[in-house]
């Protein structure tokens, strides 16, 4: 009975230790992943961002957004109609994606996204994500647009 217990926790000891290792294989990985495929994961965040920028402008007819690349490689988002900016900021060896809005409040702070690896059963890839959460960056770049317009985050009823 006694040689029992022993090898079951014995067993419980080394699934453990295979499940930890496993784990620290898993970060390693999608840290790596992370790093491959950042500038590819921020190149198609700063394409949405100029995309939107110009279905605004298409809606409203006016250049209500203007949208430029710093020489940096930052972003500049300019709100005409309420002579505000955005800069988004990637910084590839965090990889973090900083978004400061002149529309926000004082009190609230900058918005960071960081760029995470992951598995996708069969394959890695690389995402933004905010509060530990895949970002919905479609929805995430309209909010701060109308932060930036002055109408507010959320659409009213």
């Amino acid at each position: 009975m006694r040689d029992e217990s022993t090898r079951q926790a014995a067993q419980e000891f080394l699934a453990a230790k295979l499940t930890e290792e496993a784990q620290k294989q898993e970060e390693k990985l999608n840290q790596e992943t992370a790093v491959a495929r950042s500038l590819q994961v921020w190149k198609s965040f700063r394409d949405a961002i100029f995309s939107q920028c110009e279905e605004w402008n298409a809606v409203t007819q006016e250049q209500t957004l203007t949208c430029k690349e710093t020489p940096l490689g930052d972003l500049r988002i300019w709100c005409a109609a309420t002579t505000k900016y955005m800069t988004v900021h990637y910084d590839s060896r965090k990889l973090l994606v900083t978004i400061r809005n002149a529309g926000r409040r004082e009190n609230e702070k900058d918005l960071q996204l960081q760029i995470e690896g992951y598995s996708t059963g069969t394959e890695r890839s690389a995402h933004l994500v905010r509060n530990n959460e895949p970002a919905n960056i479609p929805v995430l770049i309209l909010g701060e647009l109308r932060l930036l317009s002055g109408i507010g985050r959320q659409r009213t009823a």
